[in-house]
């Protein structure tokens, strides 16, 4: 299989007119400088994370196909040593360090600002990547995985968001990889259990989708940040990641922001990668307060001028609830542990 042209971080940044604002790896011999336009640019946010980071790197290195690309990690105030494996095992991949955890809006944001990505429209003479993938650090790609999803999406030129099949470890679907937008009537499906009750029901199970096969290709809603290739035209035209989500939620509001823009969004269940969900925040209560976050931010920011007051005080006491219940019963089970 033929190998992709690597660029070095710090060398695109240069070439692109992009001045360097954070601390950047050091260019190293033994990568491929391009000429030509950039087909991808890949930007892996990481959180103590360091094995399953070179996981992923090894894997994304191990990539084969006819395209270009280039890395870069952005560390979000990791306490282990992420960034100096990466210096280490990775030197061709670019690093932004944080010193503070950012979330996954902001740390992401961090490296799409360095591209020349904005709120604004970037300067004439820079140059930018025809596709941005966001790739979580616990994920793991098969050789053909970047090249096949570059292809799909330049088969479907109206596609501005597009995702692969993801599983998990154990076999099991990523349900998350396939989505609709978590309408009041999506949502109280899921909240009520309908959607498990009746998970091959398209009207009780819309949200992930579970009534379609997996290996399908189909237009959806919205795919998951873990991965997500984002065509750069679209990221021009509405905006960066909203900074409003610390972590959850930040997906579906820039897919719905895209969407209603008048682009599409595509699962591709051809293309299969494997994550390792919640590697990062599965023991975390901030996490799991920043989820019912999320919830909340989403629904009063696309759907609650539309609901009447009865029906948004009912969402706003159900998500309520939930996190309570959710937040009461992890720490309960925490506390079990110690004892």
């Amino acid at each position: 299989m033929q190998s992709p042209r690597h660029v070095v971080w710090s060398e695109w940044i240069e070439s692109a007119g992009s001045p360097l604002t954070m601390s950047i790896g050091e260019a190293r011999s033994g990568s491929v400088r391009s000429e030509e336009e950039l087909d991808l640019a890949i930007v892996i946010l990481n959180y103590n994370g360091s094995v399953l980071l070179s996981d992923c790197l090894t894997s994304v290195y191990a990539s084969g196909g006819d395209y270009s690309y280039t890395v870069c990690v952005v560390d979000n105030g990791s306490g282990d040593d992420s960034v100096a494996m990466v210096g280490e095992r990775f030197p061709q991949a670019g690093v932004i360090v944080s010193e503070a955890n950012l979330g996954f809006s902001a740390g992401n944001n961090l490296a799409l600002r360095q591209l020349g990505l904005d709120d604004r429209e970037p300067e004439r003479e820079t140059s930018l990547p025809r596709y941005i993938l966001l790739l979580n650090n616990d994920t793991v790609l098969p050789a053909n995985a970047v090249a096949d999803m570059i292809q799909f999406m330049d088969e479907r030129p109206s596609a501005a968001v597009a995702g692969p099949r993801v599983r998990r470890p154990d076999g099991t679907l990523d349900l998350a990889c396939r989505r609709s937008f978590p309408t009041p009537w999506v949502s109280f499906c899921r909240m009520a259990r309908l959607s498990r009750l009746f998970p091959k029901s398209k009207r009780f199970n819309a949200y992930n989708l579970g009534y379609l096969p997996e290996d399908a290709v189909h237009p959806v809603d919205s795919v998951v940040g873990a991965y997500m290739q984002v065509r750069t035209e679209a990221i021009l035209q509405v905006g960066l990641l909203d900074e409003a989500y610390f972590m959850y939620g930040e997906d579906l509001d820039w897919a719905k922001r895209i969407k209603s823009a008048g682009w599409d969004a595509w699962y591709n269940g051809q293309v299969e990668i494997t994550h390792v969900k919640e590697a990062s925040s599965r023991k975390s209560r901030k996490a799991r307060l920043a989820f019912y976050e999320a919830m909340w931010i989403f629904y009063r920011k696309h759907y609650r001028a539309n609901s009447s007051w009865m029906l948004d005080k009912l969402i706003w006491l159900s998500i309520a609830l939930m996190g309570g219940v959710d937040i009461a019963i992890r720490l309960w089970k925490l506390r079990q542990k110690r004892i």
